[in-house]
């Protein structure tokens, strides 16, 4: 986690990027927090084939992208594209914590 010295982490500063980085690889898994898969769901995926099933997990990749930018827009009016496009990565990556 970032050091408390009165800076806001911000997506285009390399040392906080290896630091967040860093962070998340050192962390557990926490069993409590893993997801299962609906039995619905599941049975809609098994009925796939397997490019059907890469095709959603790419439009799913693209909506989470979508209205993440979204979000981060109206959090930080003041970040460029390129900001932006890099804490989306950072969060798909490493989570949001």
């Amino acid at each position: 986690m970032k050091r408390d010295t009165g800076e806001k982490w911000h997506p285009n500063r390399r040392s906080d990027w290896r630091e967040r980085e860093r962070d998340a690889m050192e962390r557990q898994v926490d069993e409590d927090r893993i997801e299962v898969v609906d039995d619905a769901v599941a049975e809609v995926l098994r009925r796939q084939t397997p490019a059907q099933r890469i095709l959603t997990a790419l439009k799913l990749n693209r909506l989470v992208r979508l209205r993440l930018e979204g979000h981060l827009r109206t959090l930080h009016p003041d970040w460029d594209a390129k900001a932006i496009q890099v804490e989306i990565a950072r969060r798909m990556l490493l989570g949001s914590d």
